[in-house]
């Protein structure tokens, strides 16, 4: 390995298992046609329709003037006539990317994908609630007083809720029992078109498992976490030894860590490389894809330990925590069976989602504002 590519791999944490983020052998099968933010969206809508309810969540941060985040009512776009705003798309991003609100904004490189999902969800979900009340559904007034009380729980003060109210209801309560009422028919459609459809018995599970067994059959991999300093290209001397004072800070924080989470809150905090937005989390990375020197430290360790400094370049360091060293073979039914069953049910959840979403935007009138 030459000089170039060694100090690539050092500043493209990220992308060393960039391939293995989020993936099992069954995620690789079911879906590694689609794109890792498709993915995540995906998810997120499919979730969204499973979830026990659809009521809204009250999120001051996100809408303070004192953050990045600044929506004022725009209309963006009109689905049959009927306007969504900035604040619907910004509650969609948040969902898609929660992380936004603890980084102070979306990244610049995900940010147009972010927006074009969340427009794309909105849209959808708009549709859902236009067809139920086509067809006359209807929300019974003790559910509907119940998740009132709810959401109204989640305020700190009365002042705080006529904030709310002014900013998003026009001071109006009537005006948030419809929002209400809405994300409850939303809830109530999804479940009745999609969520209850796409149950996945046992034995459908099993079936699938014994047509397919490659899809569990496992390379040696390796679970772990990140935490890297990167010095900026072309670093000066003064910037090296600044880099290399805050690696050995930084690697004395690590060493006292004692738990996935307080090393994830870490990485955050304060690492260099593409992994920090998700606690570090580089989940089953194959040992094959990994740097000799990142293999040769993790093999070294137990799981739950600290490794020391790794250098991949004259002053580029990175910090790793094991979570597991996973063996290579063939995994048995019955510790895949949980997560095989969710993930099909996941499938068949998009697929009758997708389904849905196309028939309702058939003939929808959907234009810009």
């Amino acid at each position: 390995m030459n000089h170039q590519d060694t100090k690539t791999q050092g500043r493209q944490m990220g992308r060393w298992a960039g391939r293995q983020i989020g993936r099992s052998p069954l995620r690789s099968s079911l879906s590694a046609h689609l794109p890792a933010l498709l993915l995540a969206f995906l998810m997120v809508s499919s979730a969204r329709a499973q979830v026990p309810s659809h009521t809204p969540t009250y999120t001051p941060d996100a809408f303070s003037a004192t953050t990045v985040f600044q929506p004022v009512g725009r209309p963006l776009v009109r689905v049959n006539g009927t306007a969504l705003t900035d604040r619907d798309l910004l509650r969609e991003m948040l969902t898609i990317f929660p992380y936004a609100r603890a980084h102070n904004g979306f990244p610049k490189a995900m940010e147009a994908d972010i927006r074009d999902g969340a427009m794309k969800m909105m849209i959808f979900e708009e549709l859902v609630y236009q067809e139920s009340k086509r067809v006359k559904a209807t929300v019974p007034p003790a559910q509907l007083s119940k998740a009132m009380a709810q959401f109204r729980q989640q305020f700190h003060s009365p002042q705080q809720y006529q904030q709310f109210l002014q900013e998003e209801c026009q001071g109006s309560p009537k005006v948030l029992q419809a929002k209400v009422e809405r994300s409850l028919l939303i809830e109530k459609f999804m479940k009745q078109e999609v969520v209850d459809k796409s149950t996945v018995s046992v034995a459908e599970a099993e079936a699938y498992y014994d047509q397919h067994p490659d899809d569990f059959r496992m390379m040696e991999s390796f679970s772990f976490q990140s935490i890297s300093i990167l010095p900026p290209p072309n670093a000066t001397p003064v910037q090296l030894q600044e880099a290399n004072k805050r690696a050995a800070d930084v690697l004395r924080q690590a060493k006292a860590t004692a738990s996935y989470e307080q090393f994830g809150l870490l990485a955050e905090k304060l690492s260099d490389d593409d992994f920090h937005v998700m606690m570090g989390d580089h989940k089953a990375a194959d040992r094959s894809k990994l740097p000799p020197t990142v293999v040769t430290a993790l093999a070294a360790m137990q799981p739950g330990q600290v490794s020391g400094l790794i250098e991949f370049d004259t002053h580029d360091y990175t910090i790793l925590r094991l979570n597991a060293h996973n063996a290579a073979g063939l995994q048995k039914f019955e510790a895949v069976k949980d997560a095989l069953r969710g993930q099909m049910q996941k499938d068949k959840t998009e697929q009758l989602r997708k389904a849905l979403a196309t028939r309702l935007s058939k003939n929808a009138k959907i234009e810009k504002a």
